[in-house]
């Protein structure tokens, strides 16, 4: 996808400039950047949003950051679930790492969903003995109450919340 999107903005820039010939899919990825919408060949290939295009070069810069960090630093101790391409297969390999752990077969295992209202994401030091902290998953249409630990009416005029902490425990 990055490859792709420094190549075509390369050639948007020349034929802007009257380098190189425009052509149609350069002319409509041009009329795409000035609506501000993401550019139909980079939906082809990247992850799916439906954010315009200045909100969805800042959630592609803080993808590639949050995996720079995770290859740089290793495993991370909370995990941007957000960020992730496929999120299913992330949960499926938290759940082989307990499977294989445990000596447990996967298919006997299932998700405890542990709402970490006490604590933001920022302030996690140390990894949960087994499965994971995840953070970026957001409510419609309702909110989590940190009072009552529950969900709870939404607020007037918000539509989107975002979800505290979550631990997925298999068990």
């Amino acid at each position: 996808m990055l490859i792709l999107m420094k190549k075509s903005l390369a050639l948007v820039q020349k034929a802007l400039k009257g380098e190189v010939v425009m052509s149609g899919d350069l002319d409509k990825m041009a009329s795409c950047i000035f609506d501000n919408k993401v550019p139909t060949n980079w939906e082809k290939v990247s992850f799916l949003s439906m954010k315009p295009l200045a909100s969805w070069i800042q959630d592609c810069n803080a993808r590639i950051k949050f995996l720079n960090d995770w290859y740089e630093n290793g495993t991370p101790i909370v995990f941007w679930v957000s960020g992730f391409f496929f999120p299913q297969a992330f949960l499926t390999g938290t759940m082989q790492n307990h499977s294989r752990a445990q000596r447990i077969a996967i298919d006997k295992l299932s998700f405890q969903f542990n709402v970490e209202d006490h604590r933001k994401w920022t302030d996690v030091t140390e990894k949960p003995e087994s499965g994971c902290l995840i953070y970026g998953m957001f409510l419609e249409g309702c909110k989590w109450d940190d009072e009552t630990h529950n969900l709870g009416e939404s607020d007037p005029k918000r539509l989107f919340v975002e979800l505290p902490l979550l631990h997925l425990q298999p068990i």
